[in-house]
């Protein structure tokens, strides 16, 4: 019989045992929609490192959970927010982790599109637009290379030096132009990262949505 261990307010535990579950009967249909699951990457616990200063992956548990969401049907955004990317997870591990996944996905014909951006372009004073082009096209020239469709990530130091919708229009009309195939376009907005506040040039999401 299924049970669970539930906290009581003596801080012991008590099990609470659960009904037998139904069997259920799934007929496979041909679901619409294209299915990407942003994955985490799994850190090794044991190994010794500052988490401010290096990566520290556990390489085959980060790969058996990619693995582990193919076997569902599920494709892979790899190298996203959810896996820390610009937050603890820099461009040098996010390529190592891309080239890592696209060889998985390969050997089992997993779906798998990959994260580009300019998170190695640090946002400064007097930052031009050509400096984000080129940040943009290193990573997206990295992805191709290794056989991965591209996800093209929202850029903090886009935001910084935009002045306008021209400038973003600027921007990725030179990246789609050189690309071999569609892009998936990535924004989340300042709700997920302040930074990211008038991208597309504007505050407001309607406008930004026309952009």
């Amino acid at each position: 019989v299924p049970s669970l261990l539930l906290p009581k307010p003596d801080k012991t535990l008590e099990t609470l045992e659960l009904s037998t579950p139904r069997e259920l009967s799934v007929v496979p249909s041909v679901f619409p929609r294209t299915v990407y699951a942003a994955a985490h990457v799994v850190v090794d616990p044991l190994n010794d490192y500052d988490p401010w200063l290096d990566t520290n992956i556990d390489w085959d548990q980060t790969i058996a959970f990619r693995e582990y969401l193919w076997e569902k049907g599920l494709g892979v955004a790899e190298a996203m927010d959810t896996a820390q990317r610009g937050m603890g997870l820099d461009w040098v591990a996010s390529k190592e982790l891309i080239r890592r996944s696209i060889d998985a996905a390969n050997s089992c014909k997993g779906l798998i599109a990959c994260g580009a951006g300019t998170d190695h372009l640090i946002p400064k004073p007097n930052l031009k637009i050509e400096e984000v082009i080129k940040a943009y096209e290193e990573q997206c020239e990295v992805v191709e290379s290794l056989g991965g469709k591209i996800i093209l990530m929202a850029s903090r130091a886009l935001t910084a030096c935009a002045r306008g919708p021209e400038d973003y229009a600027t921007v990725y009309n030179r990246i789609l132009g050189q690309v071999s195939q569609p892009v998936i376009i990535h924004w989340l907005g300042e709700m997920f990262d302040p930074e990211l506040k008038g991208y597309w040039g504007s505050t407001s999401h309607d406008e930004a949505m026309e952009t």
